[in-house]
């Protein structure tokens, strides 16, 4: 019998073998290599030569959050005060306005992200007067993907229905657990109705696409406690679902100090966590998308998959991943052809360079043309789950084989453990591997092999 072309295989003896950590791939290189030299001058230069007539990706960054969620890793402000956000709207218009000045005309808005934080955070006047800027300087469609990532505890079913007005057409929502237990430990008790309102009045104001994340490795998570959660997300049919894996480093993030490291299941247990969820998720009509996404087979990103279109930036797996993304608000990444942007992490930094009539910049990276063919082949892999060598015969002036060489070399060794297929042709990943494609991209990353980062990475599974 023919394997289904993107079917999956969960070998525990195997993911327990291979390095446990790694890279999103969110971007190559990644986001470690950024270096502060970079400045608005570059930044300005590419939006000045490719911001025009093509359609792009805009992502706007709302850090503030009314209550904190121990697990949270993202840059956010903990504030119950509303009006703090009037004037980061105001520096948000100024950031707008100054972008503006580097392109000609209002480009196409392919795709609009709202991120955070907990964009929900603000009020309807708050995020009509963003739109009202984003209409200033950019073009908005009926057939663009506008999204927004919700918290169904501070949303009402008018709030959800003004969102769906504003032009809004796809939500993500945060669940992470449905337990009460979990959901005290991590400091986030949200109810099944409450969410189940929100995503009702979605589907009522003309959402197009809901999608709700879940966390496992959260402490007092049992088998049982999430096959419980999984049951109740299946009642409420959403179009995506993403399981992530819990990275507990209270090193790095202060909120999670509050949590109880002795409550956290062991290795084994997340790994029976993971494999149940996977094993649930198929049972119940969600394709495999790629690493911890999930979807319906009419959902967007599963036709995309399907048709090899599938693509991945900072917030994913995407359809629009081709598009420059530019990146507004505090701590925001974008990418304009060859080069990605970070703004300044903190607020008062990125107040100041906007007093001072000045992109707010804090590091970013120049592409060289090795880092552009291996950007191209972790996205082919990552979202294609194969290469064909002869898809990159025009760029390289020798055969992929002997380009690739030391790298070909430890795919052999992949293939030997059954992560790939190998041939004078291409590779192919394997049910096995699509799960671990993540440490099947890293054998291309160039500054892994050289060692050349001090990054914290996340669990590969």
């Amino acid at each position: 019998m023919k394997t289904p072309r993107f079917a999956i295989e969960f070998d525990r003896a195997l993911i327990a073998s291979l390095p446990s950590l790694g890279p999103r791939y969110t971007s190559y290189p990644t986001a470690d290599r950024f270096y502060s030299e970079f400045g608005a001058s570059e930044l300005q230069a590419a939006l000045h030569q490719h911001i025009g007539n093509k359609p792009i990706s805009l992502y706007i960054h709302i850090p503030f959050c009314n209550t904190i969620c121990y697990y949270c890793g993202c840059n956010k402000i903990i504030t119950k005060d509303i009006s703090r956000a009037d004037r980061y709207i105001q520096y948000l218009d100024k950031e707008m306005a100054l972008l503006a000045e580097n392109w000609i005309g209002k480009p196409v808005l392919a795709q609009l992200h709202f991120g955070g934080g907990t964009p929900t955070f603000l009020n309807t006047a708050q995020l009509s007067h963003i739109f009202t800027s984003i209409s200033r300087y950019f073009t908005l469609t009926d057939s663009g993907e506008y999204s927004i990532e919700v918290d169904p505890r501070n949303v009402t079913e008018q709030t959800v229905a003004f969102l769906g007005k504003l032009g809004f057409n796809r939500m993500s929502i945060g669940i992470q657990d449905f337990n009460p237990t979990v959901q005290k430990a991590v400091n986030r008790v949200q109810s099944k109705a409450e969410t189940r309102n929100v995503i009702e009045a979605a589907r009522r104001s003309g959402f197009h696409s809901i999608s709700v994340d879940l966390i496992y490795g959260l402490p007092h998570q049992t088998e049982e406690s999430m096959q419980e959660t999984l049951q109740h997300i299946s009642d409420l049919q959403p179009d995506r679902i993403a399981m992530y894996h819990y990275a507990h480093l209270p090193h790095l993030f202060k909120p999670q100090r509050r949590i109880d490291t002795a409550a956290i299941p062991d290795s084994s247990t997340k790994l029976d966590i993971l494999q149940n969820t996977i094993h649930y998720l198929l049972e119940n009509d969600y394709i495999f998308i790629g690493m911890d996404h999930f979807a319906k087979p009419e959902d967007e990103l599963a036709i995309a998959l399907k048709e090899n279109r599938l693509q991945r930036n900072f917030q994913g797996y995407s359809t629009h991943a081709d598009c420059d993304m530019i990146a507004i608000g505090v701590s925001s990444i974008g990418k304009i052809a060859d080069i990605y942007s970070q703004n300044e992490k903190n607020l008062p930094s990125y107040y100041q360079a906007l007093d001072e009539n000045r992109l707010p910049i804090l590091r970013g990276y120049q592409l060289n043309d090795d880092d552009l063919l291996r950007r191209r082949i972790i996205q082919d892999l990552m979202c294609h789950f194969e290469l064909k060598y002869a898809d990159y015969s025009t760029i390289l002036q020798q055969s992929f084989q002997h380009h690739f060489t030391t790298e070909l070399a430890d795919l052999k060794q992949l293939a030997e453990l059954g992560l790939l297929q190998l041939d004078e042709h291409g590779m192919l990943v394997t049910p096995k591997g699509r799960l671990l494609i993540r440490n099947i991209a890293m054998v291309f990353d160039h500054y892994l092999r050289q060692k050349q980062t001090d990054a914290h990475y996340s669990r590969t599974l």
